[in-house]
């Protein structure tokens, strides 16, 4: 919430949105006063900010935003009364045919009969909006233009490239250099950045939306798989595998064709059938349910598994490994009874707890509701909310969590894991659904001990989100420089000359019979350029070694936090680098 100063001096909490959505028509009208035969189409808050997409002849310039940035101070001076009004569909159509707005006018065409269409005036300035705004125009204090870049109209690549314009506010100067500094300290974290110089992974035009691995990320992503492999297990749960290619039908049953076709990569076969690159991993996991007879017994049973996964992402959408083309999610589908739902959310919520803990991030829970275009009845879905109110009510305390209404799956409400960087930047990571709707349509049972067929209810979780994103998102949070248990490379052994080659490369065979990931820098170099060399490649440990290591049969120790550390037996470092993987992992 932002507290804004109005007229007469009293204040008033208003929500982030609201003043961000705001100062995006305060954007489209100083673009109008500048380029008269700009076309405005929409212009949303977001969760840092806002945009507004024009229609204009050529893309705008870095001169142009401080022009577009200095005549929005003036409109904010001005102090412009912003007003609400409404009119009848026909009228609003004529309203904007006669402002020469077509964009506009496609979207009030597309509301249905009866919509309330409104609109909000400041001076000269009409926008189509369902607010709501500001007061006035002056409200709103600090302002950033960011950066501008291409959009298509509605998100569709088959229509018209447009120039979008994104920006911040604040009612602080100060909270607007607060958030400039994070900003530049954001792009030194850039995931993709980092990925390139520690030899992680890269994106090629032949794949977009998919990354080539380099061996020290694959590395890094196979260490959290076994680590989240091994913890699965302590829990009970089972891995499997399935089918990367599905037969349309299997998505027809679940649903997905008709809610997700054009996210999918649809291929047909030598038979002439369409079958897709599956997009979840929900269908394979029913099918391994179904594939023998259940009994209350066997439940809760938990399925997981880290297939690879595809989705048709827009390419303008991508975004590193944030938003990514293939990825592997960490999916678990849990079948239960539905006395069953609150222990297992709760146990759900106690895993990521404690992995969320590992990498010392900190999480909060929010429930997502029944969307638009849900799947199902009505009364199963208002069932499956009130379980997860219930427990949400019981783990994080009655109205202690945020709801996101209509923002649930098709098939079933979710809670959303949201967790905050060492920025203060939030992020979707992991999410928890129950769903009543798939174990229908899939006519999934298990014999009670009554005797009788029962449906179970499944759960789907995952909890990191994806191993690629969660890579990009612990990239970027630790600035590459990442905790000694996951890092690609803990140790490099850098001798000062050829002499200690021998030395050296009986170093790091013991190191590798301990399980340790090391290398050696051979190079003919000076022993401070392959030091600057390790650092910046932020390796945990360097061990140097020179004549007197080699005479001693010690270790040089410098370390990537504390710098030079001193000589050390090489089995007295082994314990000190085992027993800090071991806190990490505690």
């Amino acid at each position: 919430m932002f507290k804004i100063k109005l007229h007469g001096g009293k204040t008033q909490e208003v929500e982030e949105k609201m003043y961000w959505h705001t100062t995006s028509h305060i954007m489209a009208q100083a673009v109008k006063r500048l380029f008269p035969e700009a076309k405005i189409t929409i212009g949303p808050a977001i969760d840092n900010g806002f945009y507004y997409d024009f229609d204009v002849e050529k893309p705008f310039s870095e001169e142009d935003l401080k022009l577009i940035e200095e005549e929005m101070k003036k409109i904010i001076k001005e102090d412009l009364e912003i007003e609400r009004f409404e009119l009848p569909k026909e009228e609003a159509i004529k309203f904007m045919k006669e402002k020469d707005e077509p964009y506009k006018v496609e979207l009030i065409e597309d509301l249905p009969e009866g919509e309330v269409i409104s609109f909000y005036k400041q001076g000269e300035f009409t926008d189509l909006c369902r607010g709501p705004h500001l007061p006035t125009t002056g409200a709103v204090k600090a302002i950033k233009l960011l950066s501008s870049s291409g959009a298509y109209w509605r998100g569709d690549e088959h229509n018209k490239m447009l120039q979008r314009i994104y920006g911040i506010s604040f009612p602080k100067a100060s909270q607007l250099e607060e958030y400039l500094n994070m900003i530049e300290e954001a792009k030194k974290r850039d995931h993709r950045k980092l990925g390139k110089e520690l030899e992680l992974f890269f994106f090629d035009e032949t794949a977009p939306g998919m990354a080539y691995w380099m061996p020290k990320g694959f590395k890094m992503m196979n260490v959290l798989i076994d680590f989240w492999r091994k913890e699965h297990e302590k829990r009970g749960y089972l891995e499997f595998s399935g089918p990367q290619l599905n037969s349309s039908e299997l998505w027809k049953i679940s649903g997905h064709w008709d809610h997700y076709k054009e996210d999918m990569f649809v291929l047909t076969d030598s038979d002439g059938k369409q079958q897709a690159l599956k997009p979840m991993n929900c269908p394979n996991a029913i099918k391994i349910y179904a594939s023998k007879l259940r009994s209350y017994k066997d439940l809760p049973l938990r399925l997981n598994d880290i297939d690879v996964i595809h989705r048709n992402e827009k390419s303008g959408q991508l975004n590193g490994l944030f938003r990514v083309r293939m990825f592997r999610q960490d999916d678990a589908h849990n079948f239960i009874t539905e006395d069953q739902i609150g222990t297992e959310i709760k146990d759900i919520v106690e895993i990521a707890k404690y992995l969320y803990g590992i990498f010392g991030l900190d999480f909060e829970l929010t429930l997502s509701t029944r969307p638009d275009d849900y799947m199902g009845d009505i009364e199963l879905w208002n069932k499956a909310e009130n379980n997860l109110k219930e427990v949400l009510d019981e783990i994080c305390g009655k109205d202690q969590y945020r709801i996101n209404e209509g923002d649930g799956a098709f098939y079933g409400p979710k809670i959303d894991i949201k967790m905050k960087d060492c920025l203060g930047r939030e992020w979707q990571m992991g999410t928890i659904q129950v769903d009543f709707q798939l174990p229908l349509r899939f006519n999934l049972s298990y014999i009670d001990s009554d005797g009788e067929k029962k449906t179970p209810i499944l759960i789907h979780r995952a909890l990191f989100g994806s191993f690629e994103r969660f890579i990009g998102i612990i990239t970027e949070h630790f600035a590459g420089a990442f905790p000694v248990w996951v890092a690609p490379v803990q140790i490099k052994v850098l001798p000062i000359s050829d002499n200690q080659k021998e030395y050296a490369l009986s170093v790091i065979e013991k190191l590798q019979q301990e399980g340790l990931r090391v290398e050696l820098d051979d190079r003919q170099e000076k022993i401070g350029y392959k030091i600057r060399e390790a650092q910046l490649q932020k390796i945990p440990y360097m061990l140097i070694l020179g004549e007197k290591e080699v005479d001693s049969k010690t270790v040089g120790v410098r370390a990537r936090k504390e710098g030079d550390i001193g000589a050390m037996k090489i089995d007295e470092f082994i314990s000190k680098i085992k027993n800090e993987i071991k806190n990490f992992e505690k």
